[in-house]
């Protein structure tokens, strides 16, 4: 067979599609291999989210041609993704290694793509086909106890600094119908939990099959009634798109995890206006106060920005003020750069020195790490029910998902512990932490 090496950057989108690109070449002949050095097929799918994100591509495009040339093997390489998206002809233009560039809209058609390349064509495809890439999609091979489910892509916000407009396109919502028959199909293949992910999730508005608009809240009841569905979670959530139907499901469905990632990126009105977030600081709290009245058990994830354009040190503060009142279980902040095309990325004299910046962001990162370390300790004591996930690097270790998403180890070596499969449910009592972990033992 022929080998399949994907490598994925950014977020659960990525990899929802990488996964789907991987059933796809495995209905075609391919299998899954973990180094490029045996593959005959290399698929980079891109995030351009991040700093420099384009260079990145373009350094691990080098090293591919360099141990194509050590090894005297010329696989086939495909750059997919969002950075795909923007750079389009530009990214064969720079590397010659490069034979195929699409689109996060175009995976469907990789298998085309693929004998355009064998009659000797270089592909490039960054259109928005009418042609439905979730239509059909391939059957799940993965045999993982957890699942990405894509409902939702693109966004309409259009915040300042994001290219997730330009790369992802309008908001689209799958119909409800597609997504059950795929909920079902990951179940049946051994899957106990799914998280419905999306670039701006909780904004789903779908069909169901008499026309009707059903909501995020309300997919959560749909999918809840599932059976063999023990889990479910969404990711990434718009603080302007909490309703009625999304806090009851928190309130009445117990497979919904006590978890949310409700991304702020700033504490300060003034920035979040240049931003575009439509939202406030207090509007975004209390947001956060009805989800914990709702669910006193929420753990919470949030996104943060540092030195965006004109970023004051009581801006700065702001942001700091509103991370003391809210407490985070988990985090994910970063300075601003400039991406490509945004609005942001046009002002120019407003720009942060990176010294500030990184000071801010290092004062930042200090408390929310021990925001998270703080609530890890607080686990300890307590037993949590653990979806075990796989074996661990120690003889007789076994690792779980807790509900709040941390890896949780704990030893399968006593009599307790026979016979527990992957995708089985212990409770775990917590006896040690670290800043990303969780240790105990089986209760």
């Amino acid at each position: 067979m022929k080998k399949l090496f994907v490598k994925t950057y950014g977020c659960q989108m990525n990899e929802y599609d990488s996964g789907k690109m991987l059933d796809i070449m495995t209905a075609q002949g391919y299998e899954k291999t973990d180094t490029q050095d045996d593959a005959d097929l290399i698929i980079l799918n891109t995030c351009h989210i991040r700093e420099k994100a384009s260079e990145k591509v373009y350094s691990e495009l080098g090293r591919v041609k360099k141990r194509g040339l050590k090894s005297g093997r010329k696989p086939i390489v495909a750059v997919a993704g969002c950075v795909a998206q923007a750079e389009g002809q530009e990214i064969l233009n720079r590397a010659s290694v490069v034979d195929m560039v699409f689109g996060p809209q175009s995976y469907h058609k990789l298998p085309e793509f693929l004998a355009d390349v064998e009659r000797g064509k270089r592909v490039v495809d960054t259109d928005f086909h009418e042609e439905d890439k979730f239509k059909n999609p391939a059957a799940n091979i993965s045999k993982k106890v957890t699942a990405f489910l894509s409902v939702q892509e693109g966004c309409d916000k259009f915040c300042t600094f994001c290219v997730v407009p330009y790369t992802r396109g309008a908001e689209f919502s799958r119909p409800v119908a597609d997504i059950l028959h795929e909920a079902h199909d990951l179940i049946a293949s051994g899957v106990k939990e799914i998280t419905l992910v999306g670039q701006n999730v909780n904004a789903y508005h779908g069909l169901d099959e008499t026309g009707n608009v059903i909501d995020l809240g309300q997919l959560l009841f749909l999918l809840a009634d599932i059976q063999g569905l023990e889990r479910l979670r969404y990711t990434t959530s718009h603080p302007s798109d909490m309703h009625d139907s999304l806090y009851a499901a928190h309130r009445d469905l117990k497979k919904i995890m006590p978890y949310l990632h409700l991304p702020v990126q700033s504490g300060s009105n003034r920035i979040l206006k240049a931003m575009n977030r439509k939202h406030t600081a207090d509007e975004y709290l209390r947001v956060i106060e009805k989800m914990r009245t709702i669910s006193p058990d929420l753990a919470l994830s949030g996104d943060f920005i540092v030195g965006f354009p004109s970023e004051t040190e009581q801006d700065f503060l702001d942001t700091m003020d509103l991370v003391h009142q809210t407490g985070y279980a988990s985090s994910y902040s970063f300075k601003y750069s400039p991406r490509p095309g945004t609005p942001a990325s046009q002002m120019i004299t407003d720009m942060i020195p990176d010294d500030i910046a990184s000071d801010r962001l290092l004062r930042l990162q200090e408390v929310l790490f021990k925001q998270q370390k703080d609530f890890n300790i607080s686990l300890i004591g307590k037993t949590l029910q653990v979806l075990t996930e796989k074996t661990g690097r120690h003889d007789g270790q076994m690792i779980g998902r807790s509900p709040y998403l941390q890896s949780v180890f704990f030893d399968a070596h006593s009599s307790d512990t026979l016979g527990i499969n992957f995708g089985d449910m212990v409770n775990i009592k917590i006896t040690r932490v670290t800043q990303n972990a969780l240790t105990g033992d089986m209760v």
